[in-house]
């Protein structure tokens, strides 16, 4: 089952793009191949949803991270390598000796580099094995998450084909009849072996990039549990794309899998919430999170609404997006599947006691989806209060601190709902009503 996410989702906790500003993938996209930018980009697009297969991810990347290991592999022959493979060859020896003499005797005549690219190609595989050689004998064959694949590149390296080329002199002219037999081979009989080395190298390429930044961030690696057991338990959770974020303890699960969650405009209530939403979704790829610890069952998928805009395409009102798209999330939530869904400033796009009787109404509502997990946040502290008779809602609320007649944020999550009321005090503090008065 694929962990289900829609496009609006991405977008708003900015989590695919590689030319996307301030995107969790542009963080983590320190891969130097092609292949490898492929494979990240793969695993962006689709999240594990399997608790074992998220662990074993998970402790790749930690192993790699405790390794240190460097890039070990050169990326231009490297490229040079797959673009050689991608050539195909006859499936008979014979004809491809034949066209590779034609070859030769063309790019002595004219300008025809086929010859040439032949010869760029065989040894951009003999550096390439000469390298992979190097890696995997100087990595202890003591068991670890990634043994079975060093393993295999330890069989691919011990065919005799394979030591044989491997230990051919790429600075000494190879004769016809040796590229030819090559060529045949590499794109035959081992075709498939060099299709797996390359995979053998991206993914060394991703692992050895996405660690780096684990290590560099001071980021930590989650714990998948099954779906069962319905708990979201984070410590220090941060926007991961966000310098010297303030990290908050977050703890979601059966007794409370609904966050209530209130405070002033630029508390921090959006940004908690896609810290929260970005750290499931890394979490669910295995990767890293900017958490000091994060504990999660396995949701099915995750579904967002944070920055709902108009739809003038369709026809549709600020306010009628919003209420388009808490249906949806109903309709999941109704599914039966396990999601977590988190809501910013409900029915902000109507009047404040529309905004109140709806934001009650629909917390109260998905309340009941017990397999699910809720963040819903408002600044209408009153709908908190009318809350407070449910025992499975948490509440709890960024702070507003007045340094004098100046707000001040903490951004660090408390317990209880907010009494913060310094909206017409921060007016004043503008001048707005003196510059009206002016005016008049």
């Amino acid at each position: 089952m694929s962990f289900g996410i829609d496009k609006q989702t991405l977008e708003e906790l900015n989590l695919l793009g590689k030319f996307r500003q301030g995107s969790v993938y542009q963080l983590f996209n320190r891969v130097k191949t092609r292949g490898g930018e492929q494979l990240l980009d793969d695993m962006f697009r689709f999240p594990l949803t399997d608790a074992n297969a998220i662990n074993q991810r998970s402790s790749i990347f930690q192993y790699f991270q405790e390794k240190k290991f460097v890039f070990p592999f050169d990326v231009k022959q490297v490229s040079f390598l797959r673009e050689y493979l991608d050539v195909s060859a006859p499936g008979n020896a014979g004809m491809v000796l034949a066209g590779t003499v034609v070859k030769k005797w063309l790019s002595s005549l004219t300008r025809d580099e086929r010859y040439k690219k032949m010869v760029q190609g065989l040894h951009a595989a003999i550096v390439t094995l000469q390298k992979c050689h190097a890696f995997v004998s100087s990595v202890s064959q003591a068991d670890g998450p990634f043994q079975v694949r060093l393993q295999a590149m330890r069989e691919m390296q011990a065919d005799k084909r394979v030591e044989a080329l491997r230990n051919m002199d790429i600075y000494e002219a190879l004769p016809v009849r040796t590229l030819a037999r090559y060529d045949h081979l590499l794109k035959g009989k081992l075709q498939k072996q060099m299709e797996d080395l390359l995979h053998f190298i991206y993914e060394t390429d991703v692992f050895i990039a996405v660690s780096d930044v684990a290590r560099e961030k001071s980021f930590h690696y989650a714990h998948a549990l099954l779906p069962g057991a319905n708990v979201f338990r984070a410590e220090a959770l941060a926007h991961p794309c966000i310098e010297g974020a303030v990290g908050n303890g977050i703890h979601l699960g059966a007794a409370a899998n609904v966050l209530f969650l209130t405070g002033a405009n630029m508390a921090g209530k959006s940004t908690l919430m896609k810290s929260i939403g970005i750290g499931c979704y890394l979490a669910h790829m295995g990767f890293p999170v900017a958490a000091a610890k994060l504990e999660f069952s396995v949701r099915d998928g995750m579904y967002t609404s944070i920055n709902v805009a108009d739809n003038i395409g369709l026809g549709y009102s600020h306010f009628y997006a919003e209420v388009v798209r808490v249906k949806h999330a109903a309709e999941a939530a109704a599914s039966g599947k396990r999601l977590l869904l988190m809501f910013d400033e409900l029915f902000k796009g109507t009047n404040v006691k529309d905004a109140y009787d709806g934001t009650l109404a629909v917390t109260e509502g998905f309340a009941g989806y017990t397999a699910c997990l809720f963040v819903v946040s408002t600044h209408i502290i009153e709908v908190g209060e009318a809350l407070q008779q449910y025992g499975n809602i948490r509440f709890a609320f960024m702070p507003t601190i007045m340094d004098g007649p100046r707000p001040r944020y903490t951004y660090q999550l408390r317990e209880g709902i907010t009494e913060d009321r310094q909206g017409m005090m921060i007016i004043r503090n503008e001048g707005i009503l003196g510059l009206l008065n002016d005016s008049i």
